[in-house]
């Protein structure tokens, strides 16, 4: 069977996230332990990933559980959002773009409330694809297959028909196990290689 739609990941695919240590920033500003911040915040982090809570109710439960002000919460979020965002990988996002037609293309993320927005601003996404897959918009995240069967059921394709690519061997072994074809990310002329072996390309 035939590919006839092409999907791809964002963090650390289409955008390049190295670690800032902001996390680790704000438990010394707070005078908190290693990793305290993110149990602490567990709860919060994994709402806003599906959608359970808006990003207001993010902040007002960050103030309310580390006791701190709005300003800090803002300060807080906005060293967050500059590592969740990253910077552009602007070769694969030009042979993402590329593919356009003859395949379909969309984007499948593991996400968090707000993203859709900043990301559209900064890196022009949804003019990119199709259409993208958000976690926090959906209530569904990777490796769960419900969300490999939602953007199936969105490009009107079969499994067979879907070659997903992604960073993480979780991700990947959960999309080739409901069936779509899997490529591991490691860099760019590895990605598209395996991609254009998979199309028939050359």
């Amino acid at each position: 069977m035939s590919i006839r739609a092409v999907v791809f990941d964002i963090g650390g695919v289409l955008e390049m996230n190295p670690r800032t240590g902001w996390a680790q920033k704000w438990e010394q500003q707070l005078g908190l332990p290693p990793s305290e911040l993110s149990q602490r915040l567990e709860s919060v982090w994994r709402g806003g990933s599906i959608g359970c809570i808006s990003e207001e109710e993010v902040h007002l439960h960050i103030e309310n559980l580390m006791g701190v002000s709005p300003a800090t919460v803002q300060a807080l979020m906005d060293d967050l959002w500059i590592e969740y965002l990253g910077r552009p990988n602007l070769e694969l996002m030009e042979y993402f773009r590329s593919l356009r037609p003859p395949y379909q293309t969309a984007i499948l993320s593991n996400s968090f409330v707000g993203a859709r927005e900043r990301e559209q601003a900064l890196y022009g996404f949804e003019d990119m694809c199709d259409f993208i897959v958000y976690s926090h918009e959906v209530g569904l995240s990777k490796p769960d297959p419900g969300i490999y069967a939602l953007t199936c059921q969105w490009l009107d394709s079969k499994p067979a028909e879907v070659v997903f690519l992604d960073d993480l061997q979780t991700n990947i072994d959960a999309a080739r196990a409901f069936g779509l074809e899997g490529i591991l990310f490691q860099d760019n002329a590895q990605a598209i290689a395996a991609l254009e072996a998979c199309l028939g390309v050359g």
